[in-house]
């Protein structure tokens, strides 16, 4: 189960298939249909008319001939022709029969013979089809087995509708993959990218166009991660030169005349404690929070710390144990993102009771902490996770932080597979969300940020 608001899509690989099969399948309709109204009806109409009129002229010729002579007619008849003629006057059963040929048979002879004709059908060892027509007061039955007609109309429309379709479906296949693999390939490596890692170098080869794509973004991956190595390296060295008057200036403080105020110095000590934190956040945004080695942790027991910690600072947050849950996932990393969002809640809940809330099964372990403060707006949820972003409406300057603590929990989400999110509750306030799917293999890393994009 994934975060309610992601919406499921359609894979690149599964349009293309689903356009090029369609599309396929109405070429290879509209082939057959005017094949079969073009070809193959004008070809049986014109092979019923033959025969219907071999049918009259056999049946004309047996009634002119002399009694004697008839047998052997009817059996040079039925060795060349296939056709079994005779004098009766019982009438036979006939089944039903679905043959268009048969159609046109009947139209044929009653265009010969001026009477409608009715083609009969019989079954012994196969199907046999039977005429009856009237000739010098006699009825004369004349008729042919199946085989005659020496065509299977259903089979071969079956067999070539069955060939299209596996044609079409392993033709769209093939086509679909040779487009959606490199493009895959690209979608991961960006992912990559985004989060500060380096991905593997795109293969240069196939389609000229894709090959040009890939080689264009290698040629941008090589270069953003020089930008990275040189904004890493600047901001260690801005690091270390401030950090050093940093330094100076506290040990200066602390050798601050006796008669010098409390106050003053308290102060002066609380503004070098900041800048000396916001430093060391800014460096952790920077470098990028890469994924970290994950090991077997017991999130429930890791949770209830992070809960301790906050109530020893005088927090009211509410809070159940639900019982142990073990998972592969890097425990310094949802330690930070946890107390991050925590801090949040009480920083910016109003004072009221800040309720934690832990879901835990085989498809994914559920954090929710909901605060009872003046809330977010809805236009500005996903702005917060910006670095350095700030709400200066709705939070109060006086209490907010630096603008980095989301930023910094969204990039460890990100880099680990895992989801988070804000969302308004109706009642008031923010609902916190982070989401650790138990298969980590199957998510790709940075699908939090398409979560929230």
């Amino acid at each position: 189960m994934r975060p309610a608001g992601r919406r499921r899509q359609l894979s690149l690989f599964r349009s293309i298939a689903n356009t090029l099969a369609v599309s396929l399948l109405i070429f290879q309709s509209v082939i057959i249909a005017v094949t079969v109204y073009y070809v193959l009806m004008p070809m049986a109409r014109r092979s019923a008319d033959d025969l219907a009129a071999l049918m009259v002229l056999s049946v004309q010729t047996w009634a002119e001939l002399p009694a004697q002579t008839r047998p052997d007619f009817e059996r040079e008849l039925a060795k060349q022709h296939d056709l079994w003629l005779f004098s009766t006057t019982t009438p036979i059963q006939s089944e039903r029969h679905f043959l268009p040929y048969l159609i046109f048979l009947e139209d044929a002879l009653e265009k010969r013979t001026g009477h409608t004709i009715t083609v009969k059908s019989t079954r012994w060892e196969q199907p046999w089809y039977w005429v009856e027509l009237p000739v010098a007061g006699k009825m004369i039955r004349i008729g042919f087995p199946k085989d005659h007609i020496g065509v299977r109309p259903p089979q071969v429309l079956l067999m070539i509708l069955v060939v299209t379709i596996l044609l079409t479906l392993v033709t769209a296949i093939i086509l679909a993959r040779r487009i959606s693999q490199p493009l895959s390939r690209l979608a991961s490596a960006a992912n990559c990218v985004g989060q500060g890692v380096a991905p593997p170098e795109l293969p240069e080869s196939g389609v000229r166009e894709l090959a040009s794509l890939a080689r264009t973004f290698n040629t941008m991956s090589r270069q953003v991660k020089e930008v990275l190595d040189n904004r890493t390296t600047l901001l260690a060295g801005i690091s270390h030169d401030l950090r050093t008057p940093l330094a100076r200036m506290r040990l200066a403080v602390e050798m601050l005349p006796p008669n010098t105020s409390p106050k003053i110095a308290a102060r002066l000590e609380h503004d070098l404690d900041e800048m000396n934190r916001l430093i060391g956040e800014f460096l952790q945004l920077s470098r990028g929070l890469g994924k970290e080695e994950v090991q077997k942790t017991d999130i429930n027991l890791l949770l209830s710390a992070v809960i301790e910690d906050a109530r020893h600072s005088g927090a009211v947050v509410e809070w159940q144990s639900q019982g142990g849950c073990e998972r592969l996932v890097g425990p310094m990393a949802l330690q930070r993102i946890l107390t991050n969002l925590l801090g949040n809640a009480i920083r910016y809940g109003e004072g009221k009771p800040v309720r934690v809330e832990f879901h835990c099964d085989d498809t994914e372990a559920v954090f929710r902490v909901l605060d009872q403060g003046p809330g977010i707006p809805a236009d500005q949820l996903t702005n917060v996770f910006r670095p350095f972003y700030r709400l200066e409406t709705s939070r109060s300057t006086s209490t907010g932080g630096s603008g980095l603590g989301l930023a910094i929990a969204k990039q460890l989400a990100d880099a680990n597979g895992w989801f988070i999110e804000l969302l308004p509750r109706k009642e008031g306030g923010i609902e916190a969300r982070l989401t650790i799917p138990d298969s980590i293999a199957d998510v790709n890393p940075g699908d939090g940020q398409a979560r929230l994009a």
